[in-house]
């Protein structure tokens, strides 16, 4: 049994096996022409000394060190992307063996020349892979052509662009995950009903995620037409929150058979406070993401329901899959839909405490 202290060398395994260096080097990075009869006294040595990948591993990183780049939306304690910035720290720790160095970089997810001036800066780096929360699509399509023109790997997180060709994807199913929305907030709704969709104002494009979510919303809607139902739909800013109580309580002053509300980001806490300054609790209310102050509404029964959908995994499970694809060269699963999570007050205390880890 090899000594786990003791990494072996490919001198080592060459000696061990009858082989030249340079065969074991092709195997172990599955790469040129090895015959059946060398591959074979090679593996059968790496299963003898117990070579494990993450020995492996450290012989590789030992020749290079690789540098990730994450473009995520600058945050707040406690919002949503809080969570994947934790576990890309903690991927970055777990996977220091591969001597990779986590880089996050942070943009105003409201404003698109945000995205555009980061997006410029890094890529003048050159790092060896990039991470992109692709909040405007357009612009992040343009970003990745020119990752691809420069050989630099790239995942998406949080939102997908099918065109894009990305190494992985790890997020929602957004389209879906506003359809399933769209059926939660409508079925059994009273006769002539109105329902509230509430969407956030960005400078300069929109929020790819809202806008597959919205879309899905939009799809369940048109595969269910009812007549006695009318959509209300208003936009409001994310900076002022006095302007944005006078629009919903002007709303609610011209409408008063409001019933369903939605809001396509994680900020369904902030609507959520908006009803309760106006007395309207008892509205169906749908919302995103398992901030501590949905989570807060949600125990109160203010808010509905709560879709999640694992951000801290997806960040993590990135980060691995890209050190395996860049590092150890094995192939990954290229597009993977984290679970449509509903949450209520009545099972949301045992999915907190039953959280899985990374």
């Amino acid at each position: 049994m090899q000594n786990n202290n003791h990494k072996p060398r490919i001198k080592d395994i060459a000696r061990m096996a009858g082989v030249s260096e340079g065969t074991v080097d092709r195997v172990l990075h599955n790469r040129g022409e090895v015959s059946d009869k060398s591959k074979s006294a090679v593996m059968q040595v790496l299963e003898e000394i117990n070579y494990s990948p993450n020995l492996l591993a450290r012989s590789l990183a030992s020749k290079k060190n690789y540098t990730f780049i994450c473009l995520i939306p600058s945050f707040q304690p406690g919002d949503y992307w809080e969570f994947v910035e934790n576990a890309f720290r903690q991927a970055g720790k777990d996977f220091l063996h591969y001597n990779i160095h986590l880089d996050i970089r942070y943009f105003n997810q409201f404003e698109v020349d945000s995205f555009s001036e980061l997006s410029e800066e890094v890529i003048k780096l050159e790092p060896d892979a990039i991470i992109i929360a692709p909040i405007f699509r357009e612009e992040t399509l343009e970003f990745t052509t020119r990752l691809l023109k420069s050989d630099i790997a790239f995942s998406l997180i949080d939102s997908i662009i099918e065109e894009a060709s990305y190494t992985t994807y790890y997020g929602q199913n957004s389209f879906q995950s506003g359809y399933v929305a769209a059926k939660l907030l409508l079925n059994d709704l009273p006769q002539k009903s109105r329902v509230l969709i509430l969407r956030t104002k960005r400078q300069g494009s929109i929020s790819n995620q809202t806008k597959y979510r919205f879309e899905g919303f939009m799809n369940y809607v048109n595969e269910h037409p009812d007549n006695s139902k009318e959509l209300v739909h208003i936009e409001i800013s994310d900076k002022d929150d006095k302007a944005n109580f006078r629009i919903i309580e002007e709303v609610f002053k011209q409408y008063n058979d409001i019933n369903a509300a939605i809001t396509f980001n994680s900020k369904v806490y902030r609507l959520a406070n908006y009803l309760k300054q106006l007395g309207q609790t008892s509205i169906r209310l749908i919302g995103y993401d398992l901030l501590d102050k949905n989570v807060e509404y949600l125990k109160k029964d203010v808010i509905s329901y709560l879709i999640a959908q694992s951000p801290g995994k997806q960040a993590y499970y990135t980060v691995r899959d890209l050190c395996n694809k860049l590092i150890l060269k094995k192939e990954v699963q290229q597009t993977n839909f984290v679970p449509i999570d509903i949450l209520l007050k009545e099972n949301i205390i045992d999915y907190i405490n039953f959280r899985e880890n990374y």
